[in-house]
């Protein structure tokens, strides 16, 4: 199993090189304007876009992109199966993305990251004097019933909350377990939640699904998290709702530009943000390794990708 080509599209911690060594050797892909001479496996992460034009760069040796994540919406993956590259993913994110997401919307809610500047600052009085939300027994409009909004309604039923979701689906064996509504019309239920979660894929249907049509169908004083994908949000039409006080909190780990985040969003009292650490924990990001080596072990042994996406 040691005679393959890994290459990475960027440097990854040593432990992590250690253990694709099992596979053959590693290098990194530097520059990647230039095309690759040679190469049977792409190790990849959501920071690093893999479009048509640079899809073209890889040897015709190349048959697998094993990616670093659940995402693979920077991939253009109708290219890669042109190519006869394979492409694969790590599903383990779950209940580590629920988490933040629960942590943005208790965090936002209250207004802590903004209490807590002012107690750094040591302005007691001005961190008392944010008044924050309440979360329990609010209604929670998740966007997305997958695995992570799932979880995430679990992880709300423990607030008392009123589950609501839409999706191109209903769900209901997700309806029987957790007492949740399905609406077929996003913004029937954008009027009717408290704080909305975004937990779906991106895609061309799921682009800016909050648009400013679709904030000004959600309630006055309502709460944005995003966990998802940043696209998923029209950010101008968000820092202009901001400005207009019609939201009363948004928690974000994701952004429409990332890594680069809007300066404005930077400016309001009432948003949390986060450096797109859904899955940053220990526990995590070493299931994702295993992971990723156990996509490549089955692809070498047998052709196929344990999480195969295309």
């Amino acid at each position: 199993m040691n005679s393959s080509k890994i290459i990475l599209t960027r440097e990854l911690p040593a432990a992590m090189c250690q253990a694709l060594n099992q596979f053959g050797t590693v290098s990194v892909w530097s520059d990647r304007t230039q095309p690759l001479s040679e190469g049977d496996i792409l190790v990849s992460t959501p920071m690093d876009p893999l479009s048509e034009q640079q899809l073209q760069l890889l040897p015709e040796s190349l048959r697998l992109i094993a990616n670093i994540g659940v995402g693979t919406d920077h991939i253009d993956l109708a290219a890669a199966r042109a190519r006869g590259i394979s492409v694969s993913n790590t599903p383990v994110v779950t209940e580590d993305t629920a988490d933040l997401t629960l942590t943005l919307m208790l965090a936002a809610s209250r207004r802590l990251s903004r209490s807590e500047w002012h107690l750094r600052n040591n302005d007691w009085a001005s961190g008392v004097s944010q008044l924050g939300q309440r979360v329990h027994g609010k209604r929670l409009g998740i966007i997305g019933m997958g695995a992570i909004g799932q979880a995430v309604a679990r992880r709300a039923k423990g607030f008392d909350m009123e589950i609501l979701y839409h999706g191109p689906r209903p769900k209901p064996e997700a309806e029987k377990q957790l007492g949740a509504r399905y609406f077929s019309d996003l913004k029937q239920m954008l009027a009717q939640a408290d704080i909305i979660s975004l937990n779906c894929d991106l895609n061309a249907q799921t682009r800016h699904i909050i648009n400013a049509d679709t904030l000004a169908a959600m309630k006055p004083g309502a709460v944005l998290i995003n966990t998802g994908r940043g696209p998923l949000v029209d950010e101008a039409a968000l820092i202009l709702a901001l400005k207009n006080n019609h939201l009363g909190a948004v928690g974000l780990d994701v952004y429409e530009f990332e890594p680069d985040v809007s300066p404005q969003l930077l400016e309001f009292d009432n948003v949390t943000l986060s450096p797109h650490i859904g899955s940053a924990t220990q526990e995590c990001r070493g299931d994702m390794a295993r992971r990723v080596c156990m996509n490549i072990a089955q692809f070498i042994q047998q052709g196929s990708a344990l999480d195969s996406c295309n």
